[in-house]
């Protein structure tokens, strides 16, 4: 492999002025930027993105923690956080932690190792959690992704989900259902425990019972749905109305409703949480609660940016307000 030695010495130059060519850091003639080119194109050089990161002490590199599951509203955000990483000549390795705290220390680890010049966590492992490897290693700016309290310094970008499960809410009651059920994610984790809060808030202000035989708690995912309707129907006669805590948790819902003969929504009016982009393709289409998923990408990566070239101590959060979408699944009654 060609090195910046053998390219100056084909070119007759300097290596300094390889570099200065190569980089555009000196004004250098003409013949000689020409001469230089030559000399690259015919060696085949390819610069060394290592050697210049430990000159110049970045890498121009993010690295991003993300619990692998088959909800698209991940995908979704790490699509936005690749395009502004794209955007802004910023690398981006991606990490999936298998929802493992042991796996997340390793990729962790091994991030910080690569020297990576940010980190972005999107895993509700970190919730909670004071890392050692922050001790081990040299501080990293951090941005923490739409998760709970979390025990090392990071800023934080979040879904205002006490709000979006209020609006979800106030959507059924003025659609005039009364009977309102609310199936939750996992209880343990902030998101879930806010939507509930926003669902009760609009239950209490519109001076509606809440009936715990209604509230179930289940994985955010499609069998998670299905285990809290299943749950929610076997408990006795069913609310007109329920708030499901995400779209993927709703599609669950949706389809094991069919399997029992309800009709939605004609039997049982469903609202989700998320706006993924299947949730306008199912039938019927989806009324939900949507998140700026893509802004959410792009809004991480700023932060990022802007904690690094602002040599940014303090930690700040930013929240992202979510707004209703009406598509065909609650009926007004």
């Amino acid at each position: 492999m060609a090195t910046i030695k053998d390219v100056a010495k084909r070119a007759g130059v300097s290596t300094s002025t390889v570099s200065h060519v190569l980089n555009k850091t000196r004004f250098v003639s003409e013949d000689i930027s020409v001469r230089v080119m030559a000399a690259v194109e015919e060696l085949n050089y390819a610069p060394s993105a290592l050697a210049r990161s430990l000159k110049v002490n970045h890498t121009r590199t993010f690295g991003m923690l993300v619990t692998t599951s088959t909800n698209p509203f991940f995908g979704e955000v790490v699509k936005g956080v690749e395009r502004r990483c794209y955007e802004q000549g910023y690398n981006l390795i991606l990490c999936n932690t298998e929802g493992d705290v042991e796996r997340m220390r390793s990729n962790l680890d091994t991030l910080l190792q690569k020297r990576v010049d940010g980190l972005l966590l999107m895993c509700s492992e970190v919730e909670g959690r004071d890392f050692d490897l922050f001790t081990r290693h040299q501080p990293v700016p951090t941005v923490v992704m739409d998760w709970g309290p979390i025990g090392f310094p990071s800023d934080k970008i979040q879904d205002n989900s006490h709000h979006g499960g209020y609006l979800a809410t106030r959507h059924l009651i003025e659609k005039g259902h009364t009977k309102i059920g609310c199936l939750t994610g996992p209880l343990d984790k902030l998101p879930a425990q806010q939507r509930l809060s926003g669902f009760a808030q609009a239950m209490e202000e519109a001076g509606l019972e809440i009936n715990k035989q209604w509230i179930v708690s289940g994985s955010f995912e499609c069998e998670g749905g299905e285990q809290a309707f299943n749950e929610i129907y076997e408990r006795g006669p069913l609310p007109t109305a329920l708030f499901v805590c995400n779209d993927m948790m709703a599609m669950g819902v949706i389809n094991t409703a069919h399997k029992k003969g309800l009709s939605v929504p004609d039997d049982i009016s469903i609202i989700g949480y998320d706006d993924i982009k299947l949730a306008k393709y199912i039938t019927p289409s989806l009324t939900t609660i949507h998140q700026p998923k893509h802004r959410l990408g792009q809004q991480a990566v700023d932060t990022l940016l802007d904690k690094i070239q602002n040599k940014r101590a303090s930690n700040k959060v930013i929240q992202l307000e979510p707004t209703l979408v009406e598509r065909d699944s609650v009926k007004a009654i």
